[in-house]
């Protein structure tokens, strides 16, 4: 089950490049493992760490005072490249819950809301505003609730949300979950039709067979 989001606390680790890309989030040589646990370990590898596996202490994630942030705010187009959902599952096995920008790759943004993560699109100029808050070491409030970005209770900026995005995230409902608590109505006329059309596939004798042997 995802982990509920309604609200969160938490520095901002600042990652300005542009197109930072799924296979710098996710490096193509993880993809034959499947179990999301532990795939935190494999994001940003190889810039998180140096070549002979010792940690890169000058990444932004691996900054004194940074560890276990949830909060990214990034450069243009972030997660843009191959259609990559582990690129995504790092990022929240990790602990990131929260990526903010001005643009991110369509299909990275596709798969965010799905596995629990909020993606918040501002303009550049907030960005940088933003970003200058967090590379200071300020604690962002992001409320999902009021759709605002705050520091120490002075509010910097809201966002968009609708109301169905908030409810999945509050809940912690993947795709899945939001179908069938939102659509039980259209799903049971959907089987009450097909059940009186072709009863059979419900294990239900409808009399069309009777008399063969």
């Amino acid at each position: 089950m995802i982990e509920p989001l309604v609200q969160v606390h938490s520095r901002a680790v600042v990652l300005s490049d542009a197109n930072i890309d799924t296979d710098i989030i996710f490096p193509a040589r993880y993809l034959l493992k499947i179990d999301r646990d532990g795939m935190g370990e494999c994001l940003f590898h190889d810039r998180r760490f140096h070549q002979d596996g010792t940690i890169n202490p000058d990444f932004p994630l691996n900054r004194e005072g940074y560890e276990g942030s949830r909060i990214i705010i990034a450069g243009p187009a972030f997660g843009c490249g191959s259609s990559r959902e582990q690129a995504v599952w790092a990022l929240v096995d990790y602990g990131i819950r929260v990526i903010i920008g001005t643009d991110f790759g369509d299909i990275f943004a596709g798969n965010a809301p799905k596995n629990g993560m909020l993606l918040i699109r501002t303009d550049s100029e907030t960005l940088a505003r933003l970003a200058v808050h967090a590379d200071s070491g300020r604690v962002f409030k992001i409320d999902l609730l009021t759709r605002r970005i705050s520091i120490d209770g002075q509010e910097l900026c809201e966002f968009d949300l609708t109301d169905a995005a908030l409810k999945a995230y509050a809940n912690g409902w993947d795709e899945m979950d939001v179908i069938l608590n939102t659509e039980t109505a259209r799903i049971s006329e959907f089987e009450r039709f097909h059940r009186q059309r072709q009863p059979w596939l419900f294990g239900e004798d409808s009399g069309r067979f009777k008399g063969m042997p």
